[in-house]
């Protein structure tokens, strides 16, 4: 590498995060409206420049957190984007991230300095928005990427931090990968997995009577649910 060499000048790295939640059934994803250029008042994915002393994840946790107030989000790397003019600014690679969380155990702060609005969009209608840069195109990406995680791993384990019932996790599976389970297969499924163990707890589930209450068991990984 020559250091000198102009060719090597003025590119950047953006570290974005995908968070992803499921809202009464609704995939939802935490989006934030830019309060300065390039792209002012359009919607955006959190995160944004990576300074230069800065790993990928502490830049990225330092956007989540001085954009939205979550910290402490589990994130795992899915894809680099890095078309030539996704930026009008100058040359800036995008590192892609995914997180999982429930909505309701965070304190969302909606305006900020750079932005003036934060939201939790429903999947479906993000075509639909004015979005920055490429972030359809990375929320799609990462939204196929959570649909295969979900079929291979524990990732929604975040989801539900105090555990689940069956019904409600079903529901979860359900409103992700857009289809509808039969629901003997998949309790059946999932316990022959053991994926999930049984707390040993009971809970009201939409006010029905009392249902198990099940969490996911650590580091599970390269399974295959169905």
């Amino acid at each position: 590498m020559e250091v000198n060499n102009p060719l090597y000048k003025n590119q950047g790295i953006h570290v974005i995060a995908s968070i992803f939640t499921v809202d009464h059934g609704i995939v939802k994803i935490l989006l934030i409206k830019r309060n300065n250029n390039p792209f002012k008042d359009a919607w955006g994915l959190v995160g944004g420049a990576l300074y230069n002393n800065e790993d990928l994840e502490v830049g990225l946790n330092r956007e989540i957190k001085e954009k939205t107030g979550i910290e402490n989000i589990p994130l795992k790397l899915v894809s680099v984007h890095g078309k030539v003019d996704r930026s009008p600014v100058m040359r800036m690679v995008a590192v892609s991230y995914l997180g999982v969380i429930d909505k309701d155990r965070v304190n969302l702060i909606t305006k900020t300095l750079k932005t003036n609005d934060a939201a939790w969009i429903d999947i479906k209608e993000v075509e639909n928005l004015e979005l920055a840069y490429d972030h359809l195109e990375i929320i799609n990406s990462t939204f196929e990427e959570l649909k295969k995680q979900i079929l291979r791993s524990n990732i929604l384990a975040t989801l539900f931090p105090n555990g689940f019932t069956m019904p409600e996790i079903q529901k979860a599976y359900e409103a992700i990968l857009r289809t509808t389970l039969d629901r003997r297969n998949f309790r059946r499924k999932l316990l022959s997995l053991s994926l999930v163990e049984d707390t040993g707890e009971f809970v009201n589930f939409e006010g029905k009577k009392p249902a198990k209450l099940y969490r996911f068991k650590d580091n599970v990984e390269d399974i295959n649910i169905f």
